[in-house]
């Protein structure tokens, strides 16, 4: 169980790109797009999902509606794992207070650790565009004269 914390962490703070990537996934192989096709599709989706949130973050000034946006990628993450712990805590703990224990515990750390990311990620977008677009003209300087 410990080893598949790290997995399920890794995956689950990605929770809306995935679910509609997957989503997106499954739509494009039931209407004949065949299995390579079809996961092309769901990459695209998941990873332009997860790209346009990253620049709606950057793009929104107001603190309310950036954590807006952040709350929408976490809450699914959150969800993920309260269900992915809860189902490794039922292999694990006995009692149902543990699991549902586990499951809060697992749902708390994840929610975080997406919200962290996407705050993160964001922060790292925006200082290299304002790096990009606040940097003053690097002017020549000409010893000679």
């Amino acid at each position: 169980m410990l080893i598949a914390i790290p997995i399920i962490a890794l995956f689950c703070w990605l929770g809306l790109p995935f679910f509609v990537g997957a989503t997106a996934l499954l739509a494009a192989y039931q209407s004949g797009a065949g299995p390579v096709g079809a996961i092309v599709v769901g990459l695209f989706v998941g990873t332009a999902l997860l790209a346009g949130g990253q620049r709606a973050i950057v793009a929104a000034r107001s603190p309310q509606l950036r954590a807006a946006i952040i709350l929408l990628f976490a809450a699914p993450a959150a969800i993920a794992g309260y269900h992915a712990i809860h189902g490794l805590a039922r292999f694990s703990a006995s009692s149902e207070p543990w699991q549902e224990a586990f499951a809060v515990v697992g749902a708390i750390t994840l929610g975080a650790t997406a919200w962290a990311r996407m705050t993160s990620a964001s922060a790292n977008v925006d200082r290299r565009v304002l790096a990009r677009s606040s940097a003053p003209p690097i002017a020549s300087v000409n010893q000679d004269e």
